[in-house]
């Protein structure tokens, strides 16, 4: 599997590209910006991006909004994006703009090579990953009026997992329940959550919206 880096910080994205070399990866190109990032992409597309959240020149967005310009181009890169914090609303805006084969993660993550390796294979054939950090500290951060006050606590269990861009087989598996078990909790989720079918809007993302929300 290809990769291609983009962070400002040389020590960083060595450190990565040795990681990701050591668990099986061809790290194809490097750079230390998006403009950099773009060019290396469109000479060779690689099969996922890893992208520092800020880097020059304002050091804000700039590696989302690289993203954006990638997924235009070829939207068959798939693309993560490492934060030093947890930024709520870059992680929903990646959530919202993209349809699956993205993650956010935070960058103590990498230190974990073998979650860090699967999760970058996960965005590589399609699926969506959010840091588990960011998952519990919004849990912590439960509001009054909270939407979610309905669900059981197993509901919200597999809401959770659903919100790391989990497939139904593996929340089965993470909760040991069945699969069928599980389609059943996120039914119950659309209806306590009132997410009727929509043609236009998809129901799981919309519910993982709404834990991220609250």
């Amino acid at each position: 599997m290809r990769v291609t880096l983009a962070d400002d910080s040389v020590l960083l994205r060595e450190g990565v590209a040795r990681i990701l070399a050591e668990t099986g990866f061809t790290v194809v190109g490097q750079a230390s910006d998006g403009d950099g990032l773009l060019e290396l992409v469109r000479r060779d597309p690689p099969d996922v991006a890893v992208i520092d959240l800020r880097m020059p020149p304002g050091f804000s967005a700039e590696g989302i909004d690289a993203a954006v310009a990638i997924r235009e181009e070829a939207p068959q890169v798939g693309l993560l994006l490492l934060s030093q914090y947890v930024e709520v609303h870059h992680a929903l805006r990646l959530i919202t703009q993209f349809d699956g084969g993205v993650g956010y993660l935070l960058k103590d993550r990498v230190s974990d090579l073998t979650s860090f390796a699967n999760d970058v294979r996960r965005i590589a054939h399609g699926e969506t990953v959010i840091d588990p950090e960011l998952v519990t500290r919004l849990v912590r951060r439960r509001r009054e009026s909270d939407p979610l006050d309905d669900l059981t606590a197993r509901e919200r269990a597999v809401l959770a997992l659903m919100a790391q861009g989990m497939s139904n087989a593996a929340v089965a598996a993470e909760l040991h329940l069945s699969v069928k078990t599980v389609e059943s909790h996120i039914s119950a989720i659309f209806v306590k959550l009132d997410l009727a079918p929509d043609d236009r809007e998809h129901r799981r993302v919309r519910a993982v919206l709404t834990f991220l929300r609250a």
